[in-house]
């Protein structure tokens, strides 16, 4: 059930929930309660996030949209030519796993970011609950651990991790205490120097003799020259409302590119759950990847607005066959297993946050004596993509985002929806729902979703509608029935704004596909 509540917090852990809720309660605003319960999503889903996670951010101030953007970029050492030399000339991307998969995180200047800007309470509050459940640790929950325990295999030989994920010599089971006391040192070093430990300090330094004594490159100076960038959000407007999303190196612009063209469709007045709409819907989504997936990284040759012009997101939109599935390629628009939270206030402040590792556990390497999980997001560069290549400073094409609805210039929801390239996916398809069909958030939520991987194949959850799935299958779509949502589907957390928050409040959604909660008062 949804909760109505005018100060909301809605996380994938109930004890991310509760640290964001206590700042709430100590008189805090929605971005102490984010960075609270951001802080503590590093402890407690380790496997979607760490310390050295990176981050975005959408925040409604009261009065104005922000946007922060704390994707960490390229070691100084990186160029083509470095992977080349060490990983061999038909190299395609940086390593999926290992030292050299990591660049600068950013999460924890977001996190500082934030907090100097608009938060009310001491930095180091903020840190508390996190700092405690590192300390005194936590019972294993259900979903976390299946992902933990499928994770071992893969990634127990990377330096760091079995030192710190696999107690016992083995992931933890359901009920069982698990204690990060790295962490806790991490996570005090960066409460007490404000993040200073964290970008050039003793952390840092810890990061590069680590980094170096397992043949990578990462060094203290590329922590301390690193900065967050605030943003303006990229925005479409759809049926009156307007969606709001990070600009690239991010694939954010995915999901408008999608709105844009099924908006060119009558899905209210097609079946919610039939083939018609979920055809539509399906190819739209692949319509605006063959585009992304070519055109967007941190150097563009066309603009977000190039892709998101209105024509030409309806000659993309003309392209779709309603009786039959395409592998579409991308187009000209030139003329001539991450965690999201969201928390709002009774001021009127609400935060759209994600913050990831990328894949489960990130690169698999943990800097022991801080407890710094370091993600793996330099395998999302290319050594071949012009728009993605690897370069010293550079930041990678970015899977997580964080999005954001408005209408006539004020805020409705603030959203996401994890899990990879499902993110804009799911960003399409609940807020299809939520505005063509007038679900509520926690129903739009709870619906069966699917997810476009390449080519012609498709996964759809097992409770989606048998005959759509067949009239999909007939049209063409390779489809695949699966019955884990954890990664194949995402997870979702929404706040609804339900009027003036000072007098009626949010309504609160968190996915069931998570051991998530959305809690308030």
């Amino acid at each position: 059930m949804p909760v109505f509540a005018r100060n909301a917090v809605s996380t994938s852990h109930p004890l991310g929930s509760q640290a964001g809720l206590r700042m709430l309660w100590k008189g805090g605003n929605a971005v102490d309660a984010a960075i609270a319960a951001a802080a503590a999503m590093t402890v407690v889903e380790p496997v979607s996030n760490g310390l050295g996670s990176d981050s975005f951010a959408i925040l409604w101030d009261g009065k104005e949209l922000h946007g922060l953007n704390a994707s960490g970029p390229a070691p100084a050492a990186w160029s083509v030519d470095y992977f080349r030399r060490k990983y061999g000339s038909d190299a395609k991307a940086p390593p999926k796993r290992g030292i050299d998969s990591i660049s600068v995180p950013g999460a924890v200047a977001s996190w500082v970011a934030l907090s100097e800007r608009f938060g009310k309470l001491p930095f180091a509050d903020l840190l508390e609950p996190a700092i405690e459940i590192a300390e005194r640790g936590y019972l294993m929950p259900v979903v976390v651990q299946q992902k933990w325990a499928a994770a071992t295999q893969e990634l127990g030989s990377q330096p760091g991790f079995a030192q710190s994920f696999l107690p016992w010599g083995r992931a933890p089971e359901v009920g069982e205490l698990f204690q990060f006391k790295g962490a806790a040192r991490g996570l005090r070093a960066i409460a007490e120097t404000k993040g200073a430990a964290f970008y050039g300090g003793e952390i840092a330094q810890a990061v590069e003799k680590f980094s170096t004594a397992n043949g990578g490159s990462l060094t203290a100076k590329d922590f301390a020259s690193y900065k967050p960038e605030w943003v303006t959000p990229i925005a479409k407007n759809y049926r009156g409302f307007t969606m709001h999303e990070i600009p690239p190196n991010g694939q954010g612009i995915a999901a408008l590119m999608a709105l844009g063209i099924v908006e060119q469709f009558d899905l209210a007045g097609m079946k919610v759950d039939g083939a018609d709409s979920q055809h539509v819907q399906i190819e739209a989504m692949k319509l605006a990847f063959a585009d992304v997936y070519h055109h967007v990284g941190d150097s563009m040759s066309v603009t977000s607005q190039q892709l998101l012009d209105p024509t030409y997101l309806a000659s993309r939109a003309k392209l779709i066959d309603m009786k039959r599935a395409q592998d579409f390629k991308a187009g000209n628009p030139v003329k001539g297993g991450t965690i999201y939270l969201t928390a709002a206030d009774e001021s009127g402040m609400m935060i759209s946050f994600i913050q990831s590792n990328y894949m489960g556990f990130g690169s698999g390497c943990v800097e022991p004596t801080f407890g710094i999980s370091l993600q793996n997001r330099g395998h999302g560069f290319s050594l071949v993509n012009p728009a993605n290549l690897v370069a010293p400073g550079k930041r990678p094409f970015h899977t997580i985002i964080p999005a954001f609805l408005s209408k006539d210039g004020q805020p409705v929801m603030s959203f996401g929806v994890m899990g990879g390239n499902m993110q804009p996916q799911g960003h399409m398809q609940t807020l299809v729902r939520m505005i063509d069909y007038k679900q509520s958030p926690q129903a739009a939520c709870d619906a069966p979703r699917w997810r476009f991987n390449a080519g012609m194949e498709i996964n759809v959850e097992h409770q989606m509608d048998a005959g759509t799935v067949e009239e999909l299958k007939r049209r063409g779509h390779k489809v695949d029935v699966i019955n884990d949502s954890y990664q194949d589907f995402g997870s979702g957390q929404f706040i609804w704004r339900a009027g003036d928050p000072s007098r009626e409040g949010y309504v609160v959604a968190s996915d069931s596909r998570r051991d998530g909660l959305a809690a308030g008062f």
